[in-house]
């Protein structure tokens, strides 16, 4: 017997079925809007789940009769309003009081009642809105609350963890797609032919409950398809919504970031000529051999007439390797210089791909306002930024590309540029930003935020995102965002051929994840792949708040370098954050603290001192146990002196530590000397100050890093904060005719300081541009001052000690102690018994001062000093003739710094 089917109902279901992919394919070709908020949704979150059976909601006091439930709802229209019983729920449970202990990685919310959740599908719930409802015996809301969900989340699902391969991976016989998303109630795959072209499919995803994936399988080769992902997903300040969003995964990207597409970085149509058989330069054996040019991929290239215009300011400038920068970069390399680090260069959002724009700068006076008003008025849409603004963290930027709209284009140019740089014998580091995001919520630039409502970002006792980066702080102590970081970084090293890593603001990453990343990454490159980055220890995780920090105090040991701001600081003077007048009474060692004061100078004697021995604490690698005699004839440990709050010696070896005194940051050292040096003071002795400054980074024990252009004394005309500032503020002449001081007024936004005093002190200096900018012949002689340093440096092992055993046992402070000279430092280094040490001894010493000075030491009277060879025959005609030692005594010229070796 046969049993028939109606024909309506199954014309019916036929029907429904096309009017739904009809509508999916719709939504996949819909632009990416900013849902409106819900009058009917909550955005407070203040309780936290702190794993998958049990949440705490910290304040909350039940009195007799009162009780807490949980109420869930998979349209989220829940509706709490105090007085009123809950409405718009699909259920509730009433939770019970739990004895489970606090987590430690809970340590930081405040006290309040936990409570047992049983009797419900917890992962179901979790796809749901759900909230706490303080409920009066009659049942009313006396208040509520949502639940902040990463806790649930990292314990459900930890076998997310190891799951491989993320995003799109097409191979001969199919393209699979993975992608984590729990919380999503349905999540569909949108297909496209190319970035412009209406979707082509819209296939739904299958769930693996056991680790929050949504996978899809699909037959052949489908690279060069571009894709999205419609996710409908309950958001904690939007309700349910459908998101069209691109994949966190994403290798590939149509132009301006709109659509992820499917790529296969091992394809030989992705690889320049020889990728596979380029050898990375094998010049770092130890950590502390890095010497380290930090470097923006478009200030390299923008301003320099010898690369083809099309090129300039991008990814191949690097591939002319006839033009004045990549000369220039090669007679670094030959100096000593071991890596390129960049800027970064993932995809970032705040430069348009298509379309930038370029501001038409006036000529005008060197202190003029018209500069920077035509620089800020297109400064939202033009080509430049430096680029903290992380889009898709595996994707590298269109803007440096020649071609923004093939999304291959930026792969294979990428590549060529790495190729090009091993080529000149420099590494090649990235700067990577992991610390924030550019943007989180319902944001169109938003992509973790909108597939995973609540998870990848940090948030506050409200629910809301932390903000103390700059930006939309990401949570790495969460499973699934430290592993996006960890595999991210291992794609860069194994894809790209990356050497070395720069970690933005990493005191805002745990330790534990950045430990897990170094053993990744030296898997990945079957070598040690240089981890380092900025320790600073502030906002909502400062002192461990949260968990470990890799920062300056809670790295030692680890391996990985953290920038230092103890010789920083004592050089340049001042602080980072300092403004207005104390911009000038706050001047440093290296210019002119009480020994050559500006009109406002008010340091007095003993500040000099102490800048002098914290000078000495960064010599020394601003090692823990390193013994140093002070002016006051105490020795102290350095994690025993004072630096501010916080210990001087932070490091446990030298490869921690990374001795800078310009970076991108901030004005440039040129800039700052401006503003703290005697108005009075000559070009040439301008000159002098910076190589100073340059030579107590090549002399200090641990890494040493250099801002592009230091040597050649950079100027971004006074501007404090250049991120935003245009190609008209961050340019390098590697022609060497101007260093582009006095070329206006800096932006105002970030250098008008308090009442305008700031702008006013700039005003005044850039006024006298004749007078301070360098001429060509001070440019060239720094440069190749400059160059001579690194060839000391890399000559000279005793300077680049890889083990704080070593420093200890070698390295000492002649002329330090009570009763010093504070303007002349002298660091002596023996070499005796060390294999490959090249000299039996060495001993530097640099003299701030304007006037020559001398050290007279007894007990090397017998000994046979001279002058380093390097220097012997260098580009200081005032070291060549007047630095001697004899019996002893050490003379110095004037603001000169001078290496002895004993051989």
């Amino acid at each position: 017997m046969s049993v028939r089917t109606p024909l309506v109902p199954m014309l019916v279901l036929a029907l429904v079925a096309a009017t739904a992919q009809a509508s999916d394919l719709d939504a996949c070709n819909a632009a990416v809007p900013i849902p409106a908020i819900t009058s009917t949704t909550m955005a407070e979150a203040k309780a936290y789940w702190l794993d998958a059976r049990t949440v705490q909601w910290p304040g909350l006091k039940l009195q007799q009769g009162e009780r807490l439930r949980l109420h869930h709802a998979k349209a989220a229209r829940l509706r709490a309003l105090t007085g009123e019983a809950v409405t718009g729920a699909d259920g509730a449970i009433d939770l019970t009081p739990s004895a489970t202990p606090l987590p430690a990685r809970f340590r930081f919310i405040g006290d309040g009642p936990r409570f047992a959740v049983s009797g419900i599908d917890v992962a179901a719930l979790l796809r749901e809105q759900a909230l706490l409802v303080h409920e009066g015996a009659d049942g009313r809301v006396i208040t509520s609350t949502g639940l902040q969900i990463p806790g649930a989340l990292d314990d459900l699902y930890a076998a997310a963890e190891a799951v491989d391969h993320l995003g799109a991976q097409p191979g001969k016989s199919s393209t699979r797609f993975a992608v984590w998303a729990p919380t999503a109630q349905r999540l569909l795959l949108c297909r496209y032919t190319g970035a412009e072209a209406p979707a082509i499919a819209a296939d739904a995803m299958r769930f693996d409950a056991a680790t929050g994936v949504w996978r899809m399988e699909l037959p052949g080769d489908l690279s060069g398809q571009a894709y999205r992902y419609l996710v409908d997903v309950v958001t904690p300040t939007h309700g349910l919504v459908r998101n069209l969003v691109t994949d966190p995964y994403s290798v590939a990207l149509t132009a301006d970031s709109q659509r992820s597409v499917v790529a296969d970085l091992s394809s030989p149509a992705l690889k320049p000529r020889g990728w596979d058989a380029a050898k990375r330069p094998d010049r770092v054996k130890a950590a502390t051999d890095q010497v380290i040019y930090e470097l923006h991929v478009r200030d390299f290239s923008i301003g320099d007439a010898t690369v083809r215009p099309a090129w300039r300011g991008k990814y191949l400038a690097f591939t002319e390797s006839a033009s004045n920068g990549m000369k220039h970069l090669k007679a670094l390399s030959r100096a000593g210089m071991t890596d390129v680090h960049l800027l970064p260069v993932f995809d970032l959002a705040s430069v348009p791909e298509r379309g930038c724009k370029t501001p038409a700068v006036p000529k005008a006076p060197p202190d003029s306002e018209a500069q920077q008003a035509a620089v800020m008025a297109v400064a939202a849409d033009d080509c430049f930024n430096w680029g903290y603004d992380p889009w898709h963290f595996n994707a590298p930027e269109g803007s440096f590309s020649s071609a923004a709209n093939d999304p291959f284009k930026r792969i294979v140019e990428f590549r060529q540029m790495v190729m090009a740089l091993h080529q000149a014998g420099l590494r090649v580091g990235m700067d990577m930003v992991y610390n924030h995001t550019t943007a989180a919520g319902q944001h169109p630039k938003s992509v973790l935020d909108r597939l995973v409502p609540g998870y990848y970002q940090r948030l506050n006792a409200k629910g809301e995102v932390e903000r103390s980066t700059c930006c939309d702080n990401t949570a790495t102590e969460h499973r699934m965002m430290a592993k996006l970081m960890i595999d991210s970084a291992a794609l860069w090293v194994r894809e790209y051929k990356i050497d070395s890593m720069r970690f933005d603001l990493m005191g805002h990453q745990p330790r534990e994840a950045m430990e897990r990343l170094q053993k990744r990454v030296d898997a990945e490159a079957g070598r040690p792949v240089q981890l380092l980055g900025e320790g600073w220890n502030f906002g909502e995780v400062a002192n461990g708040a949260r968990f470990v920090q890799a920062s300056q105090l809670s790295l030692n040991g680890s391996g990985i370098g953290s920038f230092s701001d103890r010789g920083r600081d004592a050089a340049r003077g001042g602080s980072a954050g300092e403004s207005g007048d104390d911009s000038l009474r706050r001047q440093g060692w290296l210019n002119g603290m009480v020994y050559a004061p500006n009109a406002m100078a008010a340091s007095k004697p003993e500040e000099l001192l102490t800048a002098a021995d914290m000078i000495r604490v960064g010599l020394a690698g601003s090692l823990r146990g390193f013994e140093l005699t002070t002016w006051r004839g105490e020795k102290k440990r350095l994690d025993a002196m004072a630096y501010g709050d916080q210990p001087a010696g932070f490091a446990s070896e030298p490869n921690e530590v990374v001795n800078y005194v310009e970076n991108h940051d901030n004005q440039t050292l040129f800039d700052i000397n401006a503003l703290k040096l005697p108005q009075a003071t000559s070009r040439e002795d301008r000159a002098r100050v910076q190589m100073l400054g340059a030579a107590l980074v090549a002399f200090s024990q641990g890494i040493a890093y250099f801002h592009a252009g230091q040597d050649i004394l950079r100027s971004k005309s006074m501007d404090r904060n250049s991120y935003d500032s245009g190609d008209w503020f961050n340019r390098l002449d590697w022609t060497y005719r101007t260093n582009h001081f006095g070329t206006g007024l800096p932006p105002k936004q970030d250098n008008f300081g308090k009442d305008g005093r700031d702008w006013e002190l700039a005003k005044e200096r850039l006024a006298r541009t004749a007078d301070i900018a360098p001429g060509p012949a001070e440019i060239a002689w720094a440069r190749d001052v400059f160059r001579d340093l690194l060839k000391i440096r890399a000559s000279t092992p005793l300077l680049r000690l890889p083990s704080a055993a070593e420093v200890h046992k070698r390295v000492s402070f002649p002329g330090s102690g009570a009763g010093q000279n504070p303007v002349l430092i002298a660091t002596r280094v023996d070499g005796a018994g060390l294999p490959g040490a090249g000299f039996k001894a060495v001993m530097t010493l640099i003299n701030a001062a304007p006037t020559a000075q001398t050290l007279t030491l007894p007990g090397e009277a017998g000994a046979r000093w001279v002058l380093h060879p390097v220097q012997r025959q260098g580009a200081d005609a005032r070291l060549r003739s007047e630095a001697r030692a004899r019996q002893g005594r050490f003379e110095v010229p004037a603001r000169s710094a001078a290496v002895f070796v004993m051989q």
